[in-house]
């Protein structure tokens, strides 16, 4: 049976249905605020190692909560190892006010340090960011600066061993620097001090342009027993191939200072995994967001260092790598 209801009370219901709707509008779940992130890689775009850096940096994010396009956007700029074109991202990306900014090596830390900007930057690959002048001690940064250095120069020294251990009758090594960077002349000088106590005669090799490079190389293999080491630098990095290619054409010996150098043809490398770094950058990036002062986020060494052995390479060069050097290996391409 119909119950009736008077105009006066079904006002006062539907005033009341009407009262309640901005309640119910505030207790929907929000939009989420989009927070945005800059990038500057120093490689270029199609460079396999550059796009491994940046997926392990999504990656990261995503493990720390943030996923792209719904609380997070991340502008991309590449430096390709240029002063010029790094100062103009550093300059671009700036613009576009992100929260904090993530600058790959020394060439993008630097270009944004010339903008003396105050966005929070985390930095990835940096070899002495005290020396350079990025922050004031590794404990307690200080300023807007923080990051993830790339290794001890100490760690040059090892390269040097290594050589000597896969190939024994290395007397003369060529060391490819860039002597404009200070990074290259701290390495070539632990180098330089190690190489009398192993019987060894250094010529150092500024990396700058492929010609050059190929003169340099062919010039110092016209005597015997001679071997390379490649410094971490960025002409080194840019010109890889160039320098893999040289080694197999005059049956060098060579230790690299980046694994990707082993799994791009080269015969040993021992360093750092940068691809690692920058997925632990995203923490950072991560706690920054969330309200970490950069000043209070100590400098972090690598946690991981890899011996990558190529034993493709060393056969075609007539290595036979020594078993106690094997057996050290975190990676053997066969």
């Amino acid at each position: 049976m119909a119950i009736p209801i008077r105009r006066r009370e079904l006002v006062l219901v539907l005033g009341g249905i009407a009262a309640a709707w901005p309640l119910v509008a505030r207790a929907q779940p929000t939009t989420e605020r989009v927070r945005r992130i800059g990038v500057l890689m120093s490689t270029t775009a199609d460079d396999p190692e550059g796009q491994a850096r940046i997926a392990a940096f999504h990656q990261g994010l995503q493990e720390s909560g943030w996923t792209l396009g719904r609380n997070a956007r991340v502008d991309v700029r590449w430096g390709a190892f240029d002063a010029d074109s790094s100062r103009h991202y550093a300059t671009e990306l700036v613009a576009l006010a992100p929260e904090v900014i993530v600058a790959f090596a020394s060439a993008a830390m630097g270009a944004l340090q010339q903008m003396r900007t105050g966005v929070p930057i985390v930095f990835v690959s940096i070899i002495d960011p005290v020396g350079a002048g990025f922050v004031e001690n590794l404990a307690r940064p200080g300023g807007n600066v923080t990051g993830f250095s790339l290794f001890e120069y100490g760690l040059s020294g090892k390269w040097l061993e290594l050589l000597k251990e896969i190939a024994p009758s290395v007397t003369r090594v060529a060391v490819l620097r860039q002597a404009a960077v200070a990074s290259g002349v701290g390495q070539y000088a632990i180098i330089q001090a190690l190489a009398p106590s192993l019987g060894i005669e250094l010529r150092p090799i500024d990396v700058h342009d492929p010609g050059e490079i190929e003169r340099s190389v062919l010039a110092f293999t016209r005597e015997p027993n001679c071997g390379l080491i490649i410094v971490g630098a960025p002409s080194g990095v840019v010109h890889r191939d160039l320098i893999i290619a040289l080694a197999a054409r005059h049956r060098l010996p060579a230790v690299y200072p980046f694994p990707y150098f082993a799994h791009s043809g080269g015969l040993v490398a021992y360093g750092p995994d940068v691809v690692y770094q920058a997925r632990r950058a995203a923490g950072y990036v991560d706690r920054i967001l969330k309200g970490a002062k950069p000043a209070d986020l100590p400098v972090q060494a690598p946690t991981k260092y890899e011996l990558v052995i190529n034993l493709k390479t060393a056969k075609a060069l007539g290595l036979e790598i020594p078993s106690s050097v094997l057996a050290r290996a975190d990676e053997v391409i066969e």
